[in-house]
């Protein structure tokens, strides 16, 4: 059910321009027997350690689990860029961040004129739609509907900006309002007489994790377990150690954890009450009810240290976990949608995030790092009828390879400046001799939040290779297979000499395939 919108202002008309794009849209490009419809969900830094079908430990994801269960899973998807804007760039384009032209949140706007994947699938004929997060600064072009949040968007009675540029206020927790205007769209909106590519872009699981008032008492009986490496000395990462994204030095108490008080101040907290005023009288009371004895207790405590981190790693956990079980309780929304109208055996349904995410590994929270927590990525995908393929795929996948991969699905010829490679192959049970054998990633926001150094680097299957420039000179190296947790940087240490020179031939040929001269 849609709730009753109110007008809350309206915005400065923007012209939205088409863009000009080379056809490569033939008349009998879409199948007129059986083409086939996208629904496309991603959330914002989830990642594979948090989804039960990667990772039993922490939390269970039965409806997301489903969509793997019922299609594939795949063990080897990594990003671009590790961060939400160029990720979705990324995705959109099927271009490196340096090609497409959103490299970072902090100055960049993306070029609405350029292709994208949704362009060309209205010109084959396709109902296009955005509904949620947007975060690309610019009006979205090649949709015949949009509705996206302001910036990152609010939790709690939440802004959404419409196609007349319209401001609207909904009531309700934002999760299941994206979830109601999708389906709204695909079952009263849309031109059912057309295929048709929905993206359902949500603000879940982003900082900083305000659940629904409906689940707060989730998982308060939990305790989780401590990454191995929680307290790690950064020994040997000169770039991981100048990161500020600890959680026992930099996860607010108020911001993150919500342990407000009035005689507690922190730079955060305005931006804080900006969010939790939002909700109506019974929604602030049911917060403040469950949330005002926890920091009774834990005022009382005066935790100090180790404790004390350990503490902020525990309700860390919790709250990400509230917020994950809204998502995932709405994509069983979409799923049964798709199933009790007969249409989720004619559509590719594909669950993914922007990039992973560090849930207390190296210590930390948040993400753009090259190592494998955030430059992993939950990849899984049901699939329609007449593909057959089901379980894992291990070849390495990159999110510039979404682009591709739907037009190919539709029918579309894949433009030659699309970087990404469609995965049709490998949905087909196909798996060709000459698939890529390593990864390319540029991280470019610096400085700014957070304080991750800017980096490129290529990985293997085996190895891993990076470069820590601007206003530091630091390269790094690991062994995947003896060191997953990339704790020990072998770069410079006597007995890497050769595998140095392989990876650092690897790079330079990625560079130069991807075009990328930025450093």
């Amino acid at each position: 059910m849609i709730h009753k919108p109110i007008i809350f202002s309206s915005l400065a008309a923007m012209a939205v321009v088409p863009a000009t794009i080379s056809s490569c849209v033939g008349a009998d490009a879409i199948s007129p027997e059986k083409p086939f419809n996208i629904v496309y969900i991603m959330t914002d830094d989830h990642t594979a350690q948090m989804m039960s079908c990667y990772d039993t430990r922490f939390v269970e994801t039965p409806n997301l689990d489903r969509i793997a269960a019922d299609g594939v899973r795949f063990t080897n998807s990594f990003v671009a860029n590790s961060l939400s804007g160029p990720s979705r760039a990324c995705m959109l384009t099927g271009k490196h961040s340096h090609i497409n032209g959103f490299t970072d949140n902090e100055h960049s706007v993306f070029d609405g004129d350029q292709p994208t994947f949704p362009k060309y699938l209205q010109q084959a004929g396709y109902q296009t739609a955005l509904i949620g997060k947007w975060h690309l600064e610019s009006i979205p072009q090649g949709f015949d509907k949009w509705e996206i949040l302001p910036g990152q968007g609010d939790y709690y009675n939440p802004r959404f900006i419409n196609m007349q540029n319209d401001t609207i206020i909904e009531r309700g927790y934002l999760t299941d309002l994206i979830t109601d205007k999708a389906i709204h769209w695909m079952d009263q909106e849309r031109d059912k007489s057309k295929p048709f590519c929905i993206l359902i872009h949500h603000k879940a699981q982003h900082r900083n994790w305000l659940p629904d008032t409906a689940h707060l008492a989730l998982y308060e009986d939990k305790t989780f377990e401590l990454p191995d490496n929680f307290f790690d000395d950064y020994a040997g990462r000169q770039a991981a150690s100048s990161a500020e994204m600890r959680i026992a030095d930099h996860m607010d108490l108020i911001y993150d954890l919500k342990m407000d008080r009035e005689d507690l101040t922190s730079a955060l907290k305005p931006t804080y009450m900006s969010f939790v005023n939002r909700m109506d009288s019974a929604q602030r009371a049911r917060f403040e009810e469950f949330y005002q004895p926890i920091r009774d207790d834990f005022f009382a405590r005066n935790l100090q240290g180790r404790e004390l981190a350990e503490w902020k790693y525990q309700r860390y956990m919790r709250d990400y976990a509230k917020v994950l079980k809204s998502l995932d309780n709405n994509v069983g929304r979409v799923l049964d949608y798709l199933d009790e109208s007969g249409l989720l055996d004619n559509t590719l349904v594909v669950y993914t995030s922007d990039q992973g995410f560090y849930m207390g590994e190296h210590g930390w929270f948040d993400k753009r790092f090259m190592y494998q927590e955030s430059f992993a990525t939950p990849l899984v995908m049901r699939l329609p009828a007449g593909f057959e393929r089901r379980g894992d795929i291990s070849e390495m996948v990159q999110n510039i390879d979404y682009a591709p991969t739907f037009l190919e699905l539709a029918g579309v010829d894949v433009p030659d400046d699309i970087q990404g490679v469609s995965l049709l192959p490998l949905l087909k049970d196909e798996h060709p001799a000459d698939w890529r054998d390593q990864l390319y990633y540029h991280y470019h926001e610096y400085p700014a939040e957070h304080s991750v150094k800017r980096h490129y680097g290529v990985a293997t299957d085996s190895f891993k290779l990076i470069h820590f420039y601007n206003d530091i000179d630091t390269w790094e190296l690991y062994d995947l297979k003896a060191d997953p947790h990339e704790m020990n940087n072998l770069y410079g240490k006597p007995g890497m000499e050769k595998v140095t020179a392989e990876m650092m031939e690897r790079l330079t040929r990625a560079r130069v395939q991807y075009a990328d001269t930025i450093r």
